[in-house]
């Protein structure tokens, strides 16, 4: 439908109403085996309602906006699997944010059910807007979609609808409004679709996030699959031939076919794994899915595997069992990676009919809601949606780090630990025995001082593994200390102990708030918001809570408030006398001089030609010709970002209100300072010929060369100044075709900062 939609600006008010009713209408369709007796009046209803509040507004691309709630709610029924009530809160999900229709009236027309929805959808739908907002606002509304989703899960299932639809339509926005909303998306709702078992929704909001985010990459990739998608189909035609006769002949009935690999997840193994396109074989994987009675899934999983491993040899260490055991998210499949023909390892995915639904609709599939009806049924999930809600359920939480730290459990691999009593806990790979304790309760981990794994004695520190059986030790003498948040790696523990030590903090600066009052009396004035305020800036604190806390533990001398000024009931703080130092004295000359050398610099905003002060951000190097954005940091001015930078995706999505549009002015006077990293062959004279190429024919400046061999293989860094983009490229280009040369990667940076 989204192609249909960049077209629609064209067309006359008659051709828009027929496409609108055309889309409603292909809606019906996708909901006709569940519509029961009254619910294509709710249905038409709705859309009514909608349709009538939204008659005078538009979309940025121009086409009429009901088009978009419409989208949404065939999403939410064709995509994620939900029913009518989910249709029709998808429908209504923007009036009573967009227009003047109320929570109250939605009620009245549909039920208390629908009204609950609706009020979930709306209290989040500002992260959704495109209006810049504060980092801490953006991080409480990422926090307000969580609390959504651990009451009705129908909430952030629509949410996500929402979110993919905006994705799938974003060519419209400023350039931007793009990087903000693509990084947002990867930041926070790809993970969250992975995390509800969403696999195909979340594959195609990190393909679109990246078309965004990093065009150039996107279409290299896409240009790849295509011209490579004949020769992927002769091989899974000639890989599956046999499997298939067999299976025939064993009577089995199934489906067998050969999925590409997303552009994201190529994208991740170019990069992580330092290849090009063409070095990464498992571009697809094939799936067997067999119709078979749930009974009989399990045996018939196993024989189909057992028919695979018959042709093709297995890798021991690739396969994974997630039918004796399913993931946190009810997914369910038998994986291997075998060896097939020409030397290729390919993953086989073997599912039954049953599985294979939960592996595309994911929480949907597990939750059928009776209409109308909040119930669900038990699920592994629901667990997940506990732990969430006692995580949100402490007030405390600072947003940033919460988001921060829930986002380890959303994307990480499982393990499965079992407590003394054999009961089966899934984790994250990599949690430790404190990590496991937090797990179990609260106040178990706040009182742990060590573990018995496998009835072997360990420390709290100790990393667990798949099968491990855990007994934690506590003590009623332990507390949890600041070096804690570096032992654990789960959301929950580091929030608990985070909260932990903030009591702990509160406790002590109880003295020291008792000492500030006395003191503030003794002056003449009360400890009002205001004067607590005058008093954390003078001292620069965070908050006065830090500063009840210096005073408590003797880091803040109280003595200092006499320089204090008393108005009445308000304090007024001293103004600190600003000491020159002789290096900040330049002479006018040396000014004017420093002035011209800026105007040589190379950023440029918006269409404005004039000239900005910027550094270039060491996390990434950007240099002229790299797709980059300007980011306003609190302390250290604006700083120049690559939108590939390590830092950018976190930056854009909690910081989007910070972001400037940058782009290159033309000038081949200056160079820029980046890395070069060389694999090869240690061969006699191979440093002789990299110098060559780099001084002589190309007239690089170099700045230092560090090689390191071993065993015959070289490998070396090149700091290098160039003019930009295309001059690097010109010169990894000829250093990769010199003799013995096996891979030349452009250097990310050392070391990655926080501008935030």
């Amino acid at each position: 439908m989204e192609h249909t939609i960049a077209q629609i600006y064209h067309k006359s008010e008659d051709e828009e109403k027929k496409l609108i009713l055309r889309e409603y209408r292909a809606l019906l369709r996708v909901l006709k085996d569940r519509i029961k007796k009254g619910d294509r009046s709710r249905i038409r209803r709705a859309f009514e309602i909608s349709a009538d509040a939204h008659k005078d507004m538009r979309r940025k691309s121009g086409e009429p906006y009901i088009l978009h709630p419409i989208a949404v709610a065939r999403i939410v029924v064709q995509e994620v699997g939900m029913g009518v009530t989910s249709a029709i809160c998808a429908l209504l999900h923007d009036v009573v944010e967009d227009t003047e229709i109320t929570l109250e009236d939605i009620e009245a027309e549909f039920g208390s059910n629908y009204a609950k929805i609706i009020d979930g959808l709306t209290k989040i739908s500002n992260v959704v807007d495109y209006n810049s907002e504060t980092t801490t606002q953006q991080a409480e509304n990422f926090r307000k979609i969580l609390l959504t989703l651990a009451e009705d899960p129908r909430v952030i299932l629509i949410k996500i609808a929402d979110r993919l639809h905006n994705m799938r339509t974003l060519e419209s926005m400023k350039r931007e409004k793009q990087l903000k909303i693509a990084s947002e998306t990867s930041y926070i709702y790809a993970p969250l679709a992975h995390r509800l078992g969403l696999y195909e929704i979340k594959s195609e909001l990190e393909d679109l996030s990246l078309k965004y985010t990093q065009p150039d990459v996107y279409e290299e990739i896409m240009q790849g699959l295509k011209e490579t998608k004949k020769d992927r189909n002769k091989y899974i035609n000639e890989f599956s031939k046999p499997i298939k006769q067999e299976l025939k002949e064993q009577g089995y009935s199934f489906e067998i076919y050969g999925r590409p690999k997303s552009v994201h997840s190529i994208w991740n193994k170019i990069r992580t794994k330092n290849v090009a396109f063409e070095e990464v074989y498992d571009l697809f994987a094939i799936r067997i899915i067999l119709d078979t009675p749930v009974e009989k899934e399990k045996e018939d999983c196993w024989k189909v595997y057992s028919i695979v491993t018959n042709f093709y040899n297995p890798s021991p260490d690739r396969l994974r069992d997630w039918i004796s055991v399913p993931k946190g998210n009810g997914y369910e499949a038998l994986h291997t990676t075998v060896m097939g023909p020409a030397g290729r390892w390919v993953e086989v995915q073997i599912r039954t009919k049953r599985m294979n639904e939960i592996a595309e609709k994911g929480v949907a599939a597990h939750w059928r809601y009776k209409e109308g009806a909040a119930d669900l049924q038990e699920t592994k999930l629901d667990s997940w949606l506990e732990h969430l809600r006692e995580v949100l359920s402490n007030p405390d939480t600072d947003t940033l780090d919460f988001l921060q730290d829930f986002k380890l459990d959303l994307f990480t691999e499982e393990i499965y630990i079992y407590t003394p009593k054999g009961d089966m806990r899934v984790m994250p790979k990599g949690a430790t025995a404190l990590d496991f304790a937090f797990d179990i309760h609260s106040e178990l981990g706040a009182r742990c001082i060590g573990a018995k794994v496998n009835y072997r004695l360990v420390p709290i520190s100790h990393e667990l593994k798949t099968g491990d059986q855990v007994e934690i030790i506590t003590s009623s003498k332990q507390k949890p200390s600041e070096d804690w948040l570096s032992l654990v790696i789960t959301g929950k523990a580091k929030s608990r102990i985070k909260y932990y030590l903030k009591e702990e903090k509160r406790k002590i600066s109880e003295d020291g708030k008792e000492i500030l009052y006395r003191k503030l009396k003794h002056m003449g004035v009360s400890p009002s918001q205001y004067n607590l305020n005058e008093i954390t800036t003078y001292f620069k604190k965070q908050s006065p809570l830090d500063v009840f806390y210096g005073i408590a533990v003797g880091s803040i001398d109280i003595k200092e408030l006499r320089g204090f000024t008393v108005h009445g009931d308000k304090l007024e703080q001293p103004v600190k006398e600003a000491k020159l130092d002789s290096r900040d004295l330049i002479s006018e000359k040396e000014e004017r001089k420093q002035q011209h050398a800026k105007d040589t610099e190379l950023i440029i905003f918006g269409e404005s030609s004039d000239k900005i002060l910027y550094k270039l951000a060491q996390c990434c190097q950007p240099i002229p010709g790299d797709d980059v954005f300007g980011f306003i940091t609190s302390g250290d001015g604006l700083k120049i970002h690559r939108t590939d930078c390590p830092n950018a995706q976190q930056l854009l999505a909690n910081h989007g209100h910070r972001v400037v549009k940058t782009k290159w002015a033309k000038n081949k006077e200056i160079s820029f300072l980046t890395g070069v990293r060389i694999i090869g062959l240690d061969d006699v004279g191979v440093i002789q010929m990299i110098t060559n190429v780099i001084s002589k024919e190309l007239n690089v400046n170099m700045r230092s060369i560090s090689i390191d061999s071993h065993d015959g293989v070289f490998d070396g860094t090149i700091m290098v100044y160039v003019n930009d983009r295309a001059h690097l490229d010109q010169l990894c280009a000829k250093l990769s075709v010199l003799k013995g040369i096996n891979k030349v990667i452009r250097l990310q940076g050392d070391n990655v900062e926080k501008d935030d």
